[in-house]
């Protein structure tokens, strides 16, 4: 016996694909970035001394940022913006929420005008897990807002999408001699 091939008649629309299932292909098309951590010091920060904090700035590391992805009839574009940085600086506690991306430092004294800590613990061997540094844990938040038509019909939503990236740093203390000046 031959086989039969089913051909659907022409008037049969496709179903439609969720238009949840469309928006987290086009956040993932969007590859959105972790933030790139910069801070005032390299590799050493001392208690008392401020530690300004900051990340790359620009279209690549705060947005907007945007993805189409399309499904038979159904279509849905993705824009997601940075908009905060939660910074985790080690002790417990010691969190800092920036409203956007920081100022770079310049080398200016004094504590950041919009984005940083002051330690107050070192970062000594029995606090930190033997490393003798504190992870300092950067999250970009981002806020991912999508629309579309589905079936037709408009659709859409939201969702806030949560980036880390970490970089160690050990936190010493700076020790003041007085000399009496007997010499």
């Amino acid at each position: 016996m031959g086989e039969v091939e089913f051909t659907p008649p022409q008037d049969l629309a496709p179903p439609a694909v969720s238009p949840a299932v469309l928006a987290q292909r086009a956040i993932e098309t969007l590859d959105l970035p972790a933030p790139a951590v910069r801070m005032s010091v390299s590799d050493l920060a001392f208690v008392g001394v401020p530690v300004w904090l900051w990340i790359d700035p620009g279209p690549q590391g705060t947005g907007p940022l945007s993805a189409t992805v399309t499904a038979g009839a159904s279509q849905v574009t993705a824009t997601a913006r940075l908009v905060a940085v939660e910074w985790t600086m080690g002790p417990p506690g010691a969190q800092v929420r920036c409203a956007g991306t920081g100022t770079p430092w310049t080398g200016r004294p004094g504590p950041s005008p919009d984005c940083g800590y002051t330690y107050e613990l070192r970062s000594l061997p029995e606090r930190t897990g033997g490393t003798g540094r504190w992870p300092v844990v950067a999250t970009g938040i981002w806020q991912v807002d999508w629309s579309g038509v589905s079936g037709g019909a408009p659709v859409s939503g939201g969702q806030t999408v949560p980036l880390t990236a970490e970089q160690p740093l050990a936190v010493g203390e700076v020790q003041v001699l007085v000399d009496g000046g007997g010499g």
